[in-house]
């Protein structure tokens, strides 16, 4: 039997002012686990609300992403590209992170957390492999043993990653579940949370059971943060429009967070197009409909009996079939909007990119490049896309 997680109200960051009550943005969110799962949740929940109002663990983690990952990521005025597509864009360097995407923002984060509750286990999902590779990295930082479920699929076109993974001490799990990619790794890392509920469970995106949404988006938040007080200092203004890649949402959400009260900036996420049809795409906010799905209540890819159905993207990191709550939300208010980016439109951009800025982005990434040179083509805007992740694991792929 399924049970809603309820947690006191607590005063909450900007990212989160969208939240109302039980882990809820909007209508959408909330946790629906299994009884075993309910205090562990609980208890994560508490902890988090503590130490994230706690000086000490702030300072630890500022530092961290200072010393250690090599925050603030640059922004950088792309000219050549800019030229091409006839608008101003701005990259938020994401890639030039420690472990090569905004992953590690989340992981040092909640490593920290998991840390300070006494965790002897850190177990994590992991699509494209960086998020795998971030959480085997602030593990190994901090001592503490580390699993990481991923599908056989993913785990054959990110190799490399998967290498990395093991050479930081991790254990690397597979799965033939399903299609054998994010949702499948998802599932098998909460079955053996279900058995194994005294792991601190380290989610990599905005999704699953409140209060990872919660914490994912205020860990990631220092993406749009900094980005904001960048283009200021650069240009003056704020940008006319801010453009992120979306599979579970947590880069997006992370760029978002920094412009969500400005109404002049338009908000772009780029859903993983595939093919871009309902019988072939990870464009869930595209093609999807709200059902509970891996513990949270948003929009899914569903059949035609209304269960949860499997994705289709070229890009590892965007292949998942469900999506953050908080970005349900803002797709329902009109605040963001969100487009499908084929397998086709984002290998282009990956080859533009690296060909116009010597920057290889992730195939992930380059799908928000893609749907910027798609809408902004000879505009005169000024735009900000944020560059997730660099793309070394992508460069042996024959696309």
């Amino acid at each position: 039997m399924e049970t809603i997680v309820r947690t006191k109200q607590v005063n909450v960051s900007p990212i989160d002012k969208m939240l109302q009550h039980n882990g809820r943005y909007g209508e959408y969110g909330g946790a629906y686990v299994p009884d075993v799962l309910v205090s562990p949740l609980e208890k994560l929940s508490n902890e988090f609300d503590r130490y994230s109002k706690d000086a000490g663990f702030k300072n630890e983690f500022v530092y961290l992403l200072k010393q250690y990952v090599g925050r603030p990521s640059p922004l950088f005025r792309a000219e050549r590209l800019s030229v091409y597509i006839g608008s101003t864009i701005y990259l938020k360097r994401e890639d030039l992170n420690h472990t090569g995407a905004h992953k590690i923002n989340n992981t040092i984060g909640q490593v920290l957390l998991a840390k300070r509750m006494g965790a002897k286990e850190i177990i994590a999902e992991t699509g494209a492999g960086q998020h795998g590779v971030a959480t085997a990295t602030a593990a190994a930082l901090m001592g503490i043993p580390c699993k990481v479920f991923m599908g056989t699929k993913d785990a054959e076109r990110q190799a490399l990653n998967v290498r990395r993974m093991k050479l930081l001490g991790a254990e690397v799990i597979t799965t033939s579940m399903g299609s054998a990619t994010l949702k499948d790794a998802v599932d098998a890392a909460l079955m053996y949370f279900v058995e194994h509920p005294s792991s601190f469970y380290l989610l990599g995106s905005q999704v699953g059971p409140h209060p990872y949404p919660k914490m994912v988006g205020y860990f990631q938040s220092v993406i749009g943060n900094e980005a904001r007080a960048q283009i200021l200092e650069q240009e003056g203004r704020l940008p006319d429009s801010i453009f992120a890649c979306i599979g579970g949402g947590s880069n997006a959400i992370g760029l978002f967070s920094g412009f969500l009260d400005d109404s002049t900036v338009e908000i772009f996420g780029a859903e993983g197009g595939g093919e871009s049809t309902p019988a072939n795409t990870a464009a869930t906010l595209s093609f999807g409909k709200p059902t509970v799905f891996q513990g949270t209540y948003s929009y899914c890819l569903v059949d035609e009996n209304g269960n949860p159905c499997e994705s289709h993207s070229v890009a590892a990191g965007l292949d998942y079939p469900g999506i953050s709550p908080h970005h349900a939300s803002l797709k329902d208010t009109g605040r963001a909007k969100y487009y499908p980016v084929t397998d086709t439109e984002a290998i282009a951009a990956f080859e533009l990119l690296s060909q116009l800025e010597g920057i290889i982005p992730a195939i992930e990434s380059s799908h928000a490049v893609a749907l910027a040179i798609k809408l902004l083509k000879n505009r005169g805007k000024l735009a900000i896309v944020n560059l997730s992740g660099r793309g070394d694991k992508d460069v042996e792929r024959e696309f």
